[in-house]
């Protein structure tokens, strides 16, 4: 048996082992909820979803950069970016005003972390997405409005 092959298997076997570990309770995926705000997803008017990250009125800012296209061809897979030039980014979320969910994505960032993320996002038509960023405590935003030709929320 050649030795790379040997190598996948001995991976592939300790990733098996690790899921049956999470499966069965030994280990837990906190990380991965740790952005988890029920109310902030399930909302369905922007002030309530801004109330819910505890965002209230963000001013809006030149320092929080939003890139996205202009037109969006497939509102399934709408790529966005956010960078924060703030001091003390903590957190990054990601809005759509039209959607039936509100709340996109929410990311955490860790102290000294570099304040970008990028993900793609569902969108259901033509919409504005919010940037929120809080940096040292408080929230800023920025806007671009995107135009969807062909729904991705079921559209």
């Amino acid at each position: 048996m050649d030795q790379l092959r040997r190598n996948t298997l001995k991976a592939g076997s300790g990733l098996s082992l690790f899921s049956l570990l999470v499966a069965a309770g030994m280990v837990k995926p906190g990380v991965a909820e740790a952005a988890w705000s029920k109310a902030a997803f399930e909302a369905k008017k922007m002030d309530a979803a801004l109330s819910a990250l505890g965002a209230g009125s963000p001013a809006e800012s030149a320092e929080v950069q939003l890139t996205a296209p202009d037109i969006a061809e497939n509102g399934a897979v709408v790529p966005v970016g956010v960078v924060s030039n703030l001091p003390d980014t903590e957190e990054v979320a990601i809005l759509v005003e039209k959607n039936p969910n509100m709340l996109a994505a929410r990311f955490m960032l860790p102290a000294g972390t570099e304040a970008a993320v990028q993900t793609r996002i569902k969108m259901g038509q033509t919409s504005d997405v919010y940037a929120v960023v809080k940096a040292g405590g408080k929230y800023y935003m920025a806007k671009k409005e995107i135009k969807v030709t062909l729904g991705g929320c079921g559209g």
